[in-house]
């Protein structure tokens, strides 16, 4: 392929764009995540559980208050449907998404592959756009909660009250200056602050259950409340089946236990195409970490329903976005709760660095590839810049509200959840396991009714998603039409005979004819050559060569280009070839038959008939269109130096 010297990048620049060489490539590490161990290695499944828990557990610092508002008494029934629907329906789903994608590429791969062309790509970045809300909203809800920690303690509260928003930006600020630095996953750090958080939280909910017991009063006042509210417990249950979407921020977390798959280590005969140990202990984690959160949620929505006082969950409370430290404060001493703020805050602010850690393997696995980012997006520094933006925004525009953030992390998880079970389902038909695909589906018919629910509740949540999905497709479109006279071919692979037509004709002037496939007659060669040779004046002396594109995929970016040789009719050399663009296609061949023979090459075109921008517009969608002057163009970008540069020929 064409090489052109550049001056030496700046330093900043240097910096800025460190290890962008690596990234996108085949197989190669996408994200700013320590290089996945190597095979056979890795860590045990339970630590790398920790590093997964520390999105999942670290709900329990601003669920309950979440739950307690918005089913108020019925916050522990609701929450007991919630955890029926994660082990009976997420935690199936994800262990057999585990088994579909065990490299850790997620749901958004499994259907990927199920779609092709435009219509793949475009549900790709919608699903781009909901995986976006979700890890963002991650960010900035995990940083407001932290913030709303920090504000409420007792010590500081008369100093931070009215400083949330300013500290939930620095707390993100200081999230992107670690990542700007360089972050490694620190799976170790992962596992101490998720036993540090968890065992508090054990000793929260053990004295919140005493007092429970010994305040009788407390169940009594409770079970009357529900009674007169709700008259008898089928009336509780149906009214906690329709209140449960609101509770889906504690689903969160099954994405990112996906994600985090190749560091579990597996059995020493595993291989990269069948891991079966990293596939069993993964199912391990997703299990344990799920019963786990179950446990947690139930015990604590519990506990908060009945010993917090309603008002305080409402904005401006005392308990609203902290029940569990509001508790620690109040049963277990000032001390006790700032180590436990101390605790939230810390998990909290690592949960917004695992979902940036999330997006930053997310978007570089699929944009560039697409041709819908800039070349820059494949390297950590600059993404990161740009999502710690986006994240300030979100923060500003919600005031660091945790409430408000609500509807758009539920809507951003459950559709993203959703998807994950349709996927599921369409791989259990395409496997014959009939009873595996009606329970999916099954499964996929609540987690969309829940994601419908949520979204005519909070719609906003839909409206924020929508947003990033409308940006993420507008810049995407943006940049792939900045990109589109890019070089997109990675390598040229040329077979015995193609080669030999090469040698052949570098002996003498190296003549190509840009050929549309027709009927493939010999009529339709001899044609083509004569009207080459009459528009272009050509000795009738002169041989050529067909080049024939064949285009594949259109909305394929980037790839490999194969040419192979052919002799029709016994006298018509003809090189095939398959592309998803006709003009970079031919530009890459032009080019790599200059470097490998030294000489420089002639194409013929013939000029395209029509409007020139509806011909442009066809080689920016379907990659055919205006051939002749879109490959000049290639190579004029590919190639600056005029010199050097294939000729192309348009008669």
């Amino acid at each position: 392929m064409a090489t052109t010297e550049h001056p030496a990048p700046s330093r900043l620049r240097a910096w800025m764009l460190e290890g962008l060489s690596d990234m996108g490539k085949a197989g190669g590490h996408t994200g700013p995540h320590a290089e996945p161990e190597p095979p056979h290695k890795g860590q045990r499944w339970y630590r790398v559980m920790c590093l997964t828990g520390v999105d999942y557990f670290s709900t329990l610092g601003y669920q309950p208050g979440i739950a307690a508002l918005a089913a108020g008494l019925l916050s522990p029934i609701a929450t007991i449907v919630l955890v029926i629907v994660t082990l009976a329906g997420a935690l199936p789903v994800y262990r057999r998404v585990a088994e579909e994608s065990p490299h850790g590429e997620g749901s958004i791969a499994m259907l990927e592959r199920l779609l092709s062309f435009w219509k793949g790509k475009l549900f790709v970045l919608t699903l781009l756009g909901f995986a976006a809300t979700d890890f963002l909203i991650t960010i900035t809800l995990s940083a407001a909660d932290a913030s709303t920690h920090l504000v409420e303690n007792p010590h500081l509260n008369s100093t931070l009250h009215d400083k949330q928003l300013l500290i939930t930006l620095l707390l993100v600020a200081l999230l992107g200056a670690v990542f700007l630095k360089g972050f490694l996953e620190a799976i170790g750090v992962a596992v101490a602050l998720v036993g540090i958080y968890l065992a508090l939280n054990v000793v929260v909910v053990i004295v919140g259950m005493w007092h429970v017991v010994t305040a009788g009063h407390v169940i009594t006042d409770w079970s009357s409340a529900l009674t007169a509210e709700h008259g008898n417990i089928f009336v509780m249950v149906g009214m906690a089946l329709i209140v449960f979407p609101k509770l889906a921020l504690g689903l969160s977390g099954f994405e990112t236990g996906v994600a985090v798959m190749p560091h579990v280590k597996g059995d020493p005969g595993d291989t990269e195409e069948q891991p079966k140990g990293r596939i069993r202990d993964t199912k391990k984690l997703l299990t344990t970490a799920a019963l786990i959160m179950s446990a947690f949620l139930i015990a604590t929505s519990f506990i908060t329903t009945l010993l917090i006082p309603e008002k305080e969950f409402e904005p401006g409370g005392q308990a609203n976005g902290r029940a569990l430290a509001y508790l620690a404060h109040n049963y277990l001493g000032n001390a006790f709760g700032t180590v436990y703020d101390i605790s939230t805050i810390a998990i909290l602010w690592f949960a917004g660095a695992s979902a940036m850690a999330g997006l930053l393997n997310l978007m570089p696995r699929y944009l560039p590839r697409y041709g819908m980012a800039p070349h820059w997006a494949r390297a950590v520094r600059p993404m990161v810049i740009v999502f710690i933006l986006v994240a300030f925004l979100v923060t500003w525009i919600f005031d660091a509200d945790v409430d408000a953030q609500g509807g758009a992390y539920a809507t951003g998880v459950l559709v993203l959840i959703s998807s994950a079970a349709i996927a599921v389902t369409i791989a259990a038909h395409k496997a014959g396991q009939r009873k595996w695909t009606i329970a999916f589906a099954v499964i996929s018919a609540v987690f969309l009714y829940t994601t419908v629910v949520n979204v005519i509740e909070r719609p906003d949540g839909v409206k924020i998603g929508a947003c990033f999905i409308a940006g993420i497709i507008l810049v995407s479109l943006l940049s792939r039409l900045a990109r589109a006279f890019e070089l997109r071919v990675t390598s040229v692979t040329l077979d015995p005979m193609a080669e030999r037509f090469i040698r052949d004709m570098a002996s003498r002037k190296i003549r190509f004819i840009a050929n549309e496939p027709d009927r493939r007659d010999k009529a339709e060669y001899r044609d083509k050559i004569e009207q080459i040779r009459t528009d272009n004046d050509v000795p009738g002396q002169e041989d050529f060569v067909f080049a024939e594109v064949t285009v594949t995929d259109p909305s394929e970016f980037e790839a490999s280009l194969t040419v192979r040789g052919e002799v029709l009719h016994n006298r018509y050399r003809v090189l095939t070839l398959e592309s998803s663009s006709i003009p970079n296609a031919l530009a890459a061949l032009l080019l790599h038959v200059r470097d490998t023979t030294g000489c420089t090459p002639h194409i013929y075109f013939e000029w395209t008939e029509g409007n020139p921008f509806a011909n442009f517009l066809r080689f920016f969608l379907f990659g055919q269109g205006e051939v002749a002057p879109v490959t000049r163009e290639v190579l004029r970008e590919a190639e600056p130096d005029r010199t050097r540069r294939p000729r192309v020929h348009t008669g």
